[in-house]
């Protein structure tokens, strides 16, 4: 028996350094997987701020309908506050660092200087941007490319006429996503697509656009109520009911482009509690109970205590895909149909 196994290992040990010859490329993202392996499986035994969603401000100057982090607030805490609570989350464990709104880039300055500060000082594997895209520029991609991994553009229709209805834009939207797209190929920044699944999209054919635009990732959201944020009752800011979508209607939305490979679907069930999202009072908002509750400050307490009372998921954040292939390079697209590998 002893023999058998050692001529086993043997012929194992033969086929991999055969591989390692002619396949080299193919082994390092072998390694690279076995590592994402890993991490899966201590985080399963330990709460880890893996992936932390840092809505920094709530001002924006869209004013989609269905928006459930809405401007409740002005607030835009201290910059070295903000350095404070991010540094805390890095020594916990945070990898990836998503900077969001309202719309992050009505503060560019802000927000360089946060990307800068993850990327040079933490060494944060993975900064991105969720954006509306209307502020951005191609001269801060470019000076900032070395430091953003990746960006997200929401889009939720490529109809003008119905972003209008949404509130997502005047009219120029998805000229400006293409502008955008084709600015990140250039500086090698990974392109994101994120579309929430509502009443007056949900029967889009978007297809052939989102083959041309080709995103390494494309999210599709259902519609969310919570009811402090945007269910129309008392102290919320938006009643976006009109917009709901039932299940079958989501899932038929995601049918008509399942032959999409970068398509990763968001149904409530899997968005609700799976998200670490970090607010403007760098508190944690915790969102089992269909609303957002805040944490304390992490400038108060450690990042463990906040941990605790954000109602976060970990399992659940496992289970929609949250790690994924973060890092710039390589840059999968729906075009080359190997986006799909990514997903965890």
């Amino acid at each position: 028996m002893t023999t058998m196994l050692s001529l086993l290992s043997l012929f194992v040990l033969f086929i991999i350094s055969s591989y390692v010859v002619f396949h080299e490329k193919k082994i390092n993202k072998i390694q690279y997987f076995l590592k994402k392996i890993g991490n899966i499986l201590s985080y399963k035994t330990k709460k880890v701020p893996l992936s932390v969603n840092f809505h920094f401000t709530r001002k924006c100057n869209y004013e989609c309908g269905f928006c459930f982090h809405t401007a409740k607030t002005s607030y835009l805490a201290p910059i070295e506050d903000s350095k404070y609570a991010l540094k805390k989350l890095a020594d916990a464990g945070m990898k990836k660092i998503n900077f969001a709104g309202g719309e992050p880039f009505l503060y560019p300055k802000y927000l360089e200087e946060l990307m800068r500060y993850c990327k040079l000082v933490l060494k944060v594997e993975s900064v991105s941007i969720v954006s509306n895209g209307s502020k951005i520029k191609y001269d801060f991609l470019k000076r900032n490319k070395d430091y953003l991994d990746i960006l997200a553009i929401s889009c939720d229709s490529f109809d003008e006429s119905v972003n209008k209805k949404i509130g997502r834009g005047t009219g120029k939207h998805v000229e400006k996503l293409s502008d955008i797209s084709h600015w990140c190929r250039e500086f090698g920044i990974k392109f994101k697509l994120n579309t929430v699944v509502n009443a007056y999209n949900k029967s889009e054919d978007m297809n052939e656009n989102i083959s041309k635009i080709a995103p390494f990732r494309w999210k599709c959201f259902q519609v969310l109520i919570l009811e402090n944020e945007n269910g129309g009752g008392e102290g919320a800011l938006r009643d976006a009911r009109e917009f709901i979508v039932t299940d079958q209607e989501f899932e038929e939305f995601i049918q008509r482009h399942s032959e999409q490979k970068c398509i990763v679907p968001e149904p409530n069930n899997l968005m609700k509690n799976s998200y670490l999202i970090l607010d403007e009072y760098l508190r944690f908002l915790n969102c089992t109970n269909n609303d957002k509750t805040p944490s304390e400050s992490l400038l108060d307490v450690p990042v463990e205590k906040a941990l605790m009372q954000a109602g976060w998921d970990q399992e659940a954040f496992i289970g929609r895909s949250g790690i994924y292939d973060w890092s710039k390079q390589p840059s999968n697209t729906c075009g080359n149909n190997q986006a799909k590998e990514l997903e965890w």
